[in-house]
């Protein structure tokens, strides 16, 4: 069976709850959606906002707060919010990556190895049995490895320990300055301890079902690990996958009876979240952003700009007016009709921020600044 770039497009927004909105409990969209980037606090309301029918933000603050969702180090080592009991598999899954990425050669370069982080682990979770800071963390290790090699070590265990971030309060839940706990796996999975294999079987076909269809490398490309590993998952996998033609002759696997809408089902317009998942989960991002705009939306360090969705494509970058609504930069120009779907977008998300904070990434605008001319228009107008 041949897919083309256009259902391609459709089948992932359908699974990413972005062709309409759905009428979900926050902690079932999260599973249905596997994870929501969390690098900026705000993000993960507004990927719910986004994908959502009646949103309340008091919802997520609710998950976070009793535990229900978890906020940790996890898919391409970056923050995201995840289901407590999908934790331990995210992780499981990624052990490989962490472990050479984190106790390779900064860890190194302080003098320890992972034997060091095997021997130091057990109890640096006893002591994020409470919340714990930073500077609290890195004092504990401090004693033990000497003030010197503390630095290092924290870099290290950080993302390599199971930690995850509790609340700290703010609009989104968590501010800037991160409090850690341990991530008892008792509490976050039901299921017996699984090997790193087992574990990325479940994980490639949960990504599958919220992302798919896709190919090795945009699998890899999702949890960041080697493709070798991916292409034994699959083939693991036996029957519970199929294999599509790609409108570039790629092979695409995808869950057999997933949904994939036609070609031209209507996809709505949305202002997307700083990081959205949407934007980063495939090694060909041309799915959702055009080529001509990666480089804009995309910046040198990384920064993953707040995004217009037009028709299932980036079309644009958003963010807050000074004298209040969307101010919307559309990179060409658009009809009419676009322009009013984004402003009843920009009412309700005006609304959103209101409550909560009106000035939603503004240490970023920085990068308007370096971006081309483009249709300007301040929404609701």
């Amino acid at each position: 069976m041949k897919i083309t770039a256009r259902e391609l497009n459709r089948a992932t927004l359908s699974r990413q709850l972005l062709l309409r909105r759905e009428p979900l409990a926050v902690a079932d969209a999260v599973r249905r959606i596997v994870a929501l980037q969390a690098q900026q606090p705000a993000s993960p309301y507004l990927a719910l906002w986004n994908r959502l029918t009646g949103f309340d933000p008091a919802d997520l603050d609710s998950a976070f707060t009793d535990g229900t969702l978890v906020k940790a180090t996890l898919l391409r080592i970056t923050l995201h919010a995840v289901h407590r009991n999908d934790h331990g598999m995210v992780r499981d899954a990624m052990q490989p990556t962490l472990h050479a990425s984190r106790l390779g050669s900064r860890f190194a370069a302080a003098g320890l190895t992972p034997a060091d982080a095997a021997r130091l682990e057990p109890g640096l979770l006893e002591f994020a049995g409470q919340p714990r800071s930073n500077t609290e963390m890195k004092s504990w290790l401090g004693e033990r490895v000497g003030p010197e090699r503390q630095d290092g070590a924290w870099w290290g265990l950080r993302s390599y320990a199971p930690l995850t971030h509790m609340p700290t309060g703010g609009p989104w839940s968590f501010g800037t300055s991160p409090s850690y706990v341990a991530a008892p796996r008792g509490r976050f999975t039901s299921e017996a301890e699984r090997g790193p294999e087992q574990a990325l079987r479940d994980l490639v076909l949960r990504y599958l079902k919220a992302f798919g269809p896709a190919t090795v490398a945009d699998a890899a490309q999702f949890a960041l690990v080697q493709r070798i590993r991916v292409r034994t998952a699959l083939k693991a996998l036996g029957d519970a996958v199929e294999q599509l033609n790609g409108p570039d002759g790629t092979v695409l696997f995808d869950v057999p009876g997933a949904p994939r809408p036609p070609a031209d089902t209507p996809a709505p317009p949305r202002l997307m979240a700083m990081w959205d998942s949407v934007l980063l989960a495939h090694a060909d991002r041309g799915r959702v952003i055009p080529p001509d705009y990666r480089r804009l939306v995309i910046r040198v360090n990384g920064d993953v700009l707040p995004t217009l969705l037009v028709d299932g494509q980036v079309a644009g970058v958003w963010r807050p007016a000074e004298g209040g609504g969307i101010e919307a930069t559309a990179f060409h120009d658009l009809p009419s009709d676009t322009w009013d779907g984004l402003a009843e977008e920009a009412r309700s998300l005006t609304t959103l921020l209101a409550d909560r904070d009106p000035r939603v990434y503004s240490r970023y605008a920085h990068w308007w600044a370096k971006l081309p001319a483009g249709q300007v228009r301040v929404l609701p107008a």
